[in-house]
Parts: structure tokens; sequence; C-alpha cells
């Protein structure tokens, strides 16, 4: 079964070494998760959005109880808000979504979980790559797309948003090779309605707490 974008992206974020997730995609990667989930909704044709608000398509149950569990959440919320508002709302659960991403990755061979401790006190799990081949696969797509001027499929694009959004191009990337590619980036990013909304919504929450972090 192919990895949803919330897996991916996850897989992404992660230092498949140590198993924890990269410091520079902390930031932004509860805001970028949530926008992955609805992006997956999005592509199996459960969402879609405009310019003023995220709404339910169609209501069908997906089979994955992650993704139907935020589907549920949406369809009787009883109100019409933008992509920006489902993702800030969203992201407040979002150390219970990565632990439910983390245990099927793990049940499916990819990672696998190690209990330890933090500075000698505080219990730490993290999440080793059994094999990094997802993970460079999913770089290669996404590389592929950068440099060969691949047609990307929706799928792809709106995943090349979230990681815009998130800074992750920077860990992909050295930055020579970023400034090269941000073109490509920005263009392939804004391919997709869902993906515009959702990559600037997560990029403007991001930019709002990088502006009042230093007086809080």
């Amino acid at each position: 079964m192919p990895l949803t974008i919330p897996e991916e992206l996850l897989l992404l974020m992660l230092d498949d070494t140590t198993g924890r997730l990269h410091l520079q995609a902390a930031p932004a990667g509860d805001f970028a998760l949530a926008g992955a989930i609805l992006a997956e909704l999005a592509m199996q044709n459960r969402l879609d959005s405009d310019a003023k608000r995220l709404f339910v398509a169609d209501p069908t149950p997906t089979g994955d109880a992650l993704l139907d569990g935020v589907l549920e959440e949406i369809a009787a919320s009883g109100h019409d808000e933008p992509s920006r508002w489902w993702i800030e709302t969203l992201a407040r659960n979002a150390e219970g979504y990565r632990k439910a991403l983390f245990d099927r990755l793990v049940a499916r061979g990819i990672l696998r979980v190690e209990d330890g401790k933090f500075l000698w006190f505080f219990s730490e799990r993290r999440y080793p790559a059994v094999s990094d081949k997802a993970e460079r696969e999913v770089k290669a797509r996404l590389l592929g797309i950068i440099f060969d001027d691949e047609i990307p499929e929706p799928r792809d694009a709106l995943l090349m948003g979230l990681c815009r959004a998130a800074g992750l191009f920077g860990m992909i990337l050295s930055p020579e090779e970023l400034e090269r590619a941000q073109p490509r980036i920005d263009q392939v990013s804004d391919l997709e309605e869902i993906s515009r909304a959702l990559s600037t919504a997560v990029r403007d929450i991001f930019i709002e707490i990088a502006r009042w972090s230093p007086m809080m």
C-alpha cells in the first residue's frame, strides 16, 4: 500500500539515524502535518476548498482511522471555516497524529521504536529507520520533479507545497541547490488550489509565530 501524504511528510521530518524529528522541521511541523492530513483527504476526494472555506465534498469513510476521524470532525462542525482555521485547529492534536503515524510506520517495517532517556531523567521514544528506502524514494520523486522538469502528479504538488511551507527543502538540498531550485519549487507548489491554500496557511502561521515568539 502506498504511503499517505502525512506518512511521507513525517519521514522527511525525521532523522532516520537518530529517530528524532529534525530541529529544523520543528517550528512549523505541527501545522504542516495538519495540512498534510487535509491534503490526503482532498486527494481522496473527501474535501475541497475555495478561497473562503474548506468543506466536505464526500463524507464516505476512507477506511483510514486517522483520516476518518478528521473527516468526521470537519463534517460535524456545522460551520464553514477556511483552510487556515482547520490547520490551526488540527495542529493542537499533532502529537496524537504523529503517534498514530509512527505506529503505522513501525507496523509496516519502515521504522523501529526505541525507548530511552533524555538528559538521564525524561523518557524518550525514538523511531530510527529500519531501512531508508521509503524516504529515499520520496526524496527522489521530489528531486525528479524539481530538476528534471517532470509534470507533477497532484499528490506530489501538494507534498511539495507542504515541504516548502515547513522549510524542509533546506534539509534536502544544499543552499546553492535550493537557490537554483526555488523558482521550480514555487511553480509546482502553486499548481493546485488546495496546495496554495494549505501551504500559504502553514507559511503564514509560522511567520506569525516567528514574529511574536521573541516577545513571549
